[in-house]
């Protein structure tokens, strides 16, 4: 029995997956290995794990102890460095300041603009235009505007900038009314109240008052409010905040573009019993009744309605008094057109006032030539455009011959 043990101590087998044969003893003494090895597999491993976690125990706490005695060892950017990139990049909070910002969000009170300091800057709505606005979005503000802003105060609770566009705007208006005032130009303003001496008109945004004594209409100031009025600058003083404007200077400007016989186009504003008011590019003519048409017109509304456009001709304009007077009737091709085919009327306008402008430069030459002739002392001659001038050796000291002249028609 014993040398049969010392065989089989001595013995060894190849790998189980290798032999053919499989002796029941070898495979019971195997079943009864297997658990005991795969606990030391499972012991082994929970000792690495062990000693990972306790390395990096160590290292934590290593971590912990350096950042709480020694936070900025190996660091290259200090504190410092850190406070002197935020003082490059801020901006003086100064009021008056202009900043370049770009707005991110926008609400019902105003926008928010990134102006690359500390914090975001604010726009309020009352900031964000020279006019009135119910929302940023009505001045074209959106997420994404890149503008130049004016800093105009800071809000305590967060040290927050607050700016403006107004600011600007306003500047910018009062530099406009400067430029036209140099330029005298007609400018036109909207009226938006008024006092005991006069209106306030609206002028690029700015607030301009009008006097009563410059206003060439004898129109209430309730009748003018919220229209739009010919004006010129009389005065522009920043300083002071002085606007003054001028109705009858632009007025008399317009009119003296307004020849006698030239044809404008026009509106009919309101009818009278005596005739129609005409709007012609901010001034009012009347159309006597008596100027419509050759032909009688018992009833104006029959002819005209309030609204209409028309062609119209003017006869005189007094500047001094802002009056126009026009006419239709010395537009008719034939009498009663106005009342028949006004179309055709004002087809026929230019050709028309063409016309009529020829009879009266025909008119005035014979009105020349009659002076002359009767007063051929005066030394002065007419030449063949009509005009006086000195008399010549081709003028005969007793007149001018009439024959050739011919007679003008019935004006």
């Amino acid at each position: 029995m014993a040398c049969l043990t010392q065989q089989f101590v001595g013995l060894k087998c190849p790998p189980i997956s290798t032999t053919r044969l499989v002796n029941p003893s070898n495979y019971h003494h195997q079943s009864k290995q297997k658990p005991r090895i795969v606990v030391q597999a499972a012991a082994v491993v929970a000792n690495a794990q062990t000693r990972e976690r306790l390395k990096l125990k160590e290292m934590f706490e290593d971590a912990y102890e350096r950042c709480r005695t020694t936070p900025m060892e190996g660091v290259a950017f200090t504190v410092d460095d850190f406070h002197s990139a935020l003082e490059k990049y801020d901006f003086d909070s100064e009021v008056g300041t202009k900043v370049k910002g770009t707005v991110f969000s926008v609400d019902a009170n105003g926008a928010l603009v990134d102006i690359t300091a500390k914090s975001s800057a604010y726009l309020p709505l009352r900031e964000a235009s020279l006019h009135t606005i119910r929302h940023v979005e009505e001045a074209g503000i959106f997420p994404g505007l890149r503008e130049e802003f004016v800093v105009v105060g800071e809000n305590e609770a967060d040290d927050s900038l607050v700016l403006s566009l107004r600011s600007i705007q306003y500047d910018l208006a009062w530099e406009r009314c400067r430029q036209l005032q140099a330029e005298d130009v007609v400018i036109k303003g909207k009226v938006v109240g008024a006092n005991k001496g006069g209106v306030v008109a609206l002028v690029e945004g700015l607030r301009g008052f009008v006097p009563f004594s410059q206003i060439s209409t004898k129109s209430t100031a309730e009748e003018l409010l919220e229209k739009e009025l010919p004006l010129k600058f009389v005065e522009v003083d920043e300083e002071q905040s002085r606007l003054v404007l001028s109705n009858r200077k632009a007025m008399a400007d317009s009119q003296a573009q307004l020849g006698i016989g030239s044809v404008v186009l026009g509106t009919v504003q309101s009818l009278k019993p005596y005739g129609a008011f005409i709007d012609i590019g901010g001034i009012n003519g009347l159309l006597h009744v008596s100027q419509i048409s050759h032909d009688r017109v018992s009833d104006i509304a029959t002819v005209l309605q309030p609204g209409d456009t028309l062609k119209v001709m003017i006869l005189s304009h007094d500047r001094e008094r802002g009056r126009v007077s026009l006419s239709t009737k010395k537009l008719e091709p034939t009498p009663g057109d106005m009342i028949r085919n006004p179309k055709l009327v004002f087809e026929k306008a230019e050709e028309m006032a063409q016309t009529f402008r020829q009879r009266i430069a025909q008119a005035e030459a014979m009105a020349r030539a009659d002076m002359l002739r009767f007063q051929p002392e005066s030394g002065l001659t007419l030449n063949s455009d009509g005009i006086l001038g000195p008399l010549t050796s081709e003028l005969p000291e007793d007149g001018l011959d009439l024959s050739e002249i011919p007679p003008a028609d019935d004006l």
